[in-house]
């Protein structure tokens, strides 16, 4: 165990008083690792560095696992005086301020888009077990549940279920469906936009005979507001009330923006938490239940992605939808070599690939990156740490892609900046 979280932390940590933490000293019993990401500038992270304070100094002080857990701070300061006096407030170790490298490999890893972040990983493998550690520390302030690992849907979900005309179902009717969990909230603009998206794809889906249902999980400020945007859903949801239950939700798929689509088959299992992009990529629902694509075609709507880690973009000098098809039958075979390698680690892959075209998406990508205007232009994508790695040759082959793909995860290449 030890040998691993070295490999994911680097050989030492530093404590408050600045002096240096072997990582393999932090204890045979440990078994959870709390990885807290943030910034000493940010009020939200000043805000939850307080209460998870008390949660760590409660739970090493009452709890039987005390041993098993500890907490690792993984800053985006870019001052180190800030940084040395936000963990003057810590009674854990963190991440070196210099080592940025190491915590921007963490930030890709986990996928962390906002903070205050509290990620629960496994200490002997790095496996996510719990994504919003926000709400453990808010629902579970004495620690009971841990390890805080998760549970079934049909268990999390279990109870009674809404519709919009006051009809109350029990969660088991949605044994044998295709179940869109969608976290929304009546003041979010982008929520409402998809939500009238999502209506029409409900009916298209249901009227093919297809058995998909929708549970919506509010994140409205009242239940007026609840009431007055779920009369517009054709749906099932968690009733307004119900705060623990639409809390559970919210830490089983470690919701951290709405509007949120997760896609579960018919056993519970997630087939996509991209379900927000699908929906309006695929209006015709041609492809549900929108099992995930090796290569993606670049697109207003899921341009979004480039911003949840590293991305493989083969541009190419194509006007036309149809002229991407031999760009994505180029890199295809490698983006599905490298999904069922992560998949059968049970880990998201490292890389997602698209291919782009010649449009204003492209146009406006290539001007924020400072990409040159050749075509094909091979590039890995990294926006979190505005870096750019790029691949001019005159012919692109799946040798080269491989390449330059095995070259990027073995981290060989050299960035530059965006």
């Amino acid at each position: 165990m030890s040998e691993f979280l070295v490999g994911l932390l680097g050989e030492r940590l530093v404590n408050s008083e600045k002096a240096e933490v072997d990582v393999q000293s932090l204890g045979a019993k440990l078994s959870l690792v709390g990885l807290f990401f943030g910034c000493s500038l940010n009020a939200p992270c000043k805000q939850f560095n307080g209460s998870l304070c008390e949660f760590y100094s409660r739970f090493k002080k009452t709890s039987e696992h005390k041993d098993k857990l500890e907490i690792v701070f993984i800053s985006s300061d870019q001052d180190q005086k800030h940084w040395q006096d936000f963990l003057q407030e810590m009674p854990w170790p963190a991440l070196p301020f210099k080592d940025r490298h190491k915590k921007m490999k963490l930030w890709n890893k986990y996928k962390v888009t906002s903070i205050p972040s509290l990620v629960f990983v496994d200490a002997a493998t790095g496996k996510v077990v719990c994504r919003n550690g926000l709400l453990v520390v808010r629902d579970d302030p004495k620690g009971l549940e841990f390890p805080w690992g998760p549970k079934p849907f049909a268990e999390v979900v279990a109870g009674p279920l809404l519709r919009n005309n006051r009809q109350t179902t029990d969660s088991s009717s949605l044994e044998g469906h295709y179940v869109g969990v969608y976290f929304s909230a009546h003041w979010c603009p982008p929520c409402r936009s998809l939500t009238r998206v999502l209506v029409e794809s409900y009916r298209i889906v249901k009227e093919s005979g297809k058995k998909f249902e929708i549970v919506f999980v509010s994140a409205d400020r009242s239940e007026e507001s609840f009431k007055q945007y779920f009369s517009e859903m054709p749906w099932l949801a968690v009733p307004y009330p119900d705060e623990a239950r639409r809390s559970r939700l919210n830490r089983l798929y470690g919701i951290q923006g709405i509007p949120t689509l997760i896609l579960l088959d018919a056993e519970g299992h997630m087939i996509t938490r991209q379900g927000r992009v699908e929906v309006l990529n695929d209006p015709e629902c041609r492809l549900f239940p929108w099992h995930p694509r090796p290569v993606l075609e670049l697109s207003e709507s899921n341009a979004v992605q480039l911003h949840e880690g590293p991305c493989l973009v083969l541009f190419v000098d194509a006007e036309e939808e149809g002229e991407l098809e031999p760009a994505k039958e180029l890199i295809q075979p490698i983006a599905e070599k490298l999904m069922a390698k992560y998949k059968a680690k049970e880990e998201e892959t490292p890389l997602l690939f698209f291919v782009a075209g010649e449009d204003d998406m492209t146009d406006s990508l290539r001007d924020y990156t400072n990409l040159p205007e050749a075509a094909p232009l091979l590039t890995i994508l990294d926006m979190s740490a505005r870096a750019k790695y790029v691949r001019d040759v005159e012919e692109i082959t799946p040798a080269v892609v491989e390449q330059f793909v095995g070259d990027f995860l073995a981290e060989k290449l050299k960035p530059e900046p965006i």
